[in-house]
């Protein structure tokens, strides 16, 4: 969905996290003149019938599709196909059940120090709503995308790194092959102008790039290997070196002692 179609619109925003706060100071700055609602389960146990009222719904990651009633899912929208619709920089989307923290931050690391105008967003902790606001054709956005974000997305990034498919959120969705599709729209809307980086030793990864249209790069590695091999084909395919060291992030395979 493109910004001006917004303008005439009345907006929901369902969710009120760290995303749905973004989204809110976002429209907020684009329409400051337009009346924004906003339900939450924190605060409205009846925070679903609200969606009947209006046009468009912006959904928060954590809301699961398959308790949204019927009527209402062909007016849901999220803040990642928004922002994915109207950035004019390129997207480096990363993605797979573990280790995509890491190597979201190793990407990011490596494209800063390349002397790129990278940003780090996403689900590593940074909305992305508002960073359109001062967006430049020259950003490089490092994207941490989670299954929830993915799920209806529409559109793949130019850069898509997809690291390993588990059981997990079984929850969330109706089904484990729910969840691997909402991971295949990482490259399922990619062209021949986009690439694919790919775990090769998993087998539903490699299924998925069996059917990618992009120009497809297969690593492979356990754990650090993984996450290190991809910030390398990231580093060759903007051409910047790669780092010889990358700092960890915080609680990923941190000795806490000996006992």
């Amino acid at each position: 969905m493109l910004l001006n179609e917004l303008a005439d619109k009345k907006i929901l925003i369902l969710g009120f996290g760290r995303e749905g706060k973004d989204t809110l100071l976002f429209l907020k700055k684009l329409f400051p003149k337009k009346e924004i609602g906003v339900t939450d389960q924190k605060f409205d146990k009846n925070y679903l019938e609200k969606l009947k009222d209006y046009d468009v719904i912006i959904k928060s990651p954590g809301i699961p599709f398959k308790i949204l009633p019927k009527s209402a899912l062909n007016k849901i929208t999220t803040q990642t196909k928004i922002f994915f619709d109207n950035c004019p920089g390129k997207i480096v989307g990363i993605t797979g059940t573990k280790g995509k923290s890491t190597t979201s931050y190793w990407i990011y690391q490596t494209l800063k120090s390349g002397g790129l105008k990278a940003r780090l967003v996403g689900n590593i902790g940074q909305p992305v709503l508002t960073s359109l606001l001062k967006v430049k054709k020259n950003n490089v956005f490092v994207y941490e995308l989670s299954s929830f974000q993915l799920t209806n997305l529409k559109k793949s990034p130019h850069v898509a790194v997809l690291l390993n498919i588990y059981p997990e959120h079984l929850d969330y969705y109706r089904s484990f092959n729910e969840y691997v599709n909402a991971k295949a729209n990482i490259t399922k809307y990619q062209t021949k102008q986009d690439y694919l980086i790919y775990n090769a030793q998993d087998p539903r990864v490699k299924n998925i790039a069996l059917k990618s249209k992009a120009r497809k790069i297969p690593i492979r590695g356990k754990y650090y290997e993984l996450n290190r091999a991809a910030a390398k084909a990231v580093a060759k395919i903007f051409r910047v070196p790669t780092l010889k060291k990358f700092a960890v992030l915080p609680h990923r395979l941190e000795l806490v002692g000996k006992f």
